[in-house]
């Protein structure tokens, strides 16, 4: 075995032989290095804009289905309005229905009924009756029920057959007893 044993200084190098000497032995390991960052910012950047397209895929599909449902949804607005409107006129129908059959339950049977109108909550009726008492008594039974609001008696006449009355009859209440 033989052995080399140098006992001189080693040689002063200058700025050019350092230079190469550290782009031999560290550059090189710079530039790995920042070739990885590279490699690496390229596939973060490749998967941030695979996410963006999925997204813009997402909120286009989402614009689509909004505007394919949003003429449903104008006609099940039309349509609410349309059932709002028939309930109200099943309402009033209800009403009419209520208040004529309350009358012609206690309309008398000694009275005879020659007209009845009804329009806008009034009924206005009119019809003779042989004996004026059966007409007071009528009168203060429609008030002491109270299920209209308004009880006129407009007209009593004396006719050869009898009295002939008429009454305006206004705002009939379902609930009140």
């Amino acid at each position: 075995m033989k052995y080399k044993i140098n006992l001189l200084p080693p040689k002063d190098q200058n700025v050019v032989d350092k230079a190469i000497y550290f782009s031999f032995y560290y550059l090189r390991y710079i530039l790995v290095i920042t070739q990885i960052i590279v490699i690496g910012v390229f596939f973060f950047r490749f998967t941030i804009d695979q996410e963006i397209i999925d997204l813009k895929d997402n909120l286009r599909q989402k614009q689509e289905i909004i505007a394919i449902s949003d003429p449903l949804l104008k006609d099940v607005g039309v349509l609410e309005e349309k059932i709002k409107n028939v309930k109200v006129l099943f309402a009033e129908q209800d009403s009419a229905q209520a208040m004529f059959e309350y009358f012609l339950t206690i309309f008398p049977a000694s009275m005879n009924l020659m007209s009845m109108d009804e329009g806008n909550g009034t009924i206005n009726i009119s019809g003779s009756t042989p004996d004026p008492t059966i007409i007071k008594k009528f009168y203060n039974r429609l008030l002491a029920e109270k299920k209209f609001r308004k009880v006129l008696l407009k007209d009593v006449r004396k006719s050869e057959g009898g009295f002939i009355f008429s009454f305006s009859l206004t705002n009939f209440a379902l609930g009140t007893k």
